[in-house]
């Protein structure tokens, strides 16, 4: 790797466990900081293209395997963490949290971006998978996506470029750095209430305050996910340091000092007494990353 005038963190053999909403996982090869896009750009560009990157936001819907990660991880941070209303538009940085998003929006009184509240982790994430709750989704309210290609380039995708479907971006050789999102004007105190509900919906309903990764499994057709892993009847069970929530049963928890070895081998138990007795194929919504 050349070193051009970085302004970055470059962290060796980084433990990546703290990073990470479940807090398993061995370290990263290479951890590395950007300051800002154009820090960011510089680095990919002096990286051997060979070397694999990972962007990395606070890791809520990430598994990180014990073994750790080959090559570079990219932690984006303060510099990508900036949002701001553009009359009835709403720009979010990368590393801006969803739920000061639907924050922001609300108090600009920008409607349609309240269900950010009820999605873990940051934009970053929420572009690249999609995410959504309670009947809306990304895809419903992005105008553009910013990111940083392999070879460090700045690049800006439509909507349509980015092959939306449920949980699925069609991108993935772009490092996303920022989004620009539609709003529709409505009064502070609509959005605001409408944001408080989805708040005390998700408080009730979920185990937002355990080590979790939020939802574990995609839904399949015409059916819940939660209800699969019920019916399997592993809601709350042990299953070495990890469990299925007894709160939301498509949650699954580090309950007892897990290792990631234990979370994952507990999904694909679940998968897999799913698809002999259910004759369904759960899909992984959780993104599981590096060496075993």
């Amino acid at each position: 790797m050349s070193k051009p005038d970085l302004r970055g963190k470059l962290i060796k053999d980084a433990p990546l466990a703290p990073y990470t909403w479940f807090r398993v996982g061995g370290p990263a090869d290479t951890l590395y900081i950007p300051e800002d896009e154009a820090d960011l750009c510089d680095f990919l560009r002096g990286l051997d293209p060979s070397v694999p990157v990972l962007p990395l936001g606070v890791g809520s819907n990430l598994l990180v395997r014990d073994g750790g990660i080959d090559g570079v991880v990219l932690r984006l941070m303060r510099g990508f963490s900036k949002i701001e209303v553009r009359g009835e538009h709403l720009y979010a940085g990368a590393a801006a949290l969803d739920a000061m998003v639907a924050k922001a929006a609300a108090e600009a009184g920008l409607g349609g971006l309240e269900f950010f509240r009820g999605v873990p982790g940051t934009i970053g994430g929420a572009i690249f998978m999609n995410a959504g709750c309670y009947g809306a989704e990304t895809k419903d309210i992005l105008l553009e996506a910013y990111g940083v290609t392999r070879q460090g380039e700045a690049v800006t995708l439509s909507n349509a470029q980015m092959g939306y479907s449920y949980r699925h971006c069609a991108i993935t050789d772009v490092i996303f750095t920022g989004a620009l999102f539609k709003g529709t004007p409505d009064s502070v105190a609509a959005v605001t209430e409408r944001m408080e509900a989805i708040t005390q919906r998700r408080e009730t309903t979920q185990p937002i305050r355990e080590k979790t990764g939020g939802s574990t499994f995609k839904n399949p057709e015409g059916k819940s996910a939660w209800q699969c892993v019920d019916e399997a009847g592993f809601r709350g069970k042990l299953w070495g340091g990890a469990k299925f929530s007894e709160l939301h049963a498509n949650f699954m928890i580090n309950a007892d000092n897990a290792t990631a070895s234990d979370l994952e081998s507990l999904g694909e138990a679940v998968r897999a007494e799913v698809k002999s007795h259910q004759g369904i194929e759960l899909e992984w919504e959780i993104k599981r990353v590096g060496r075993v």
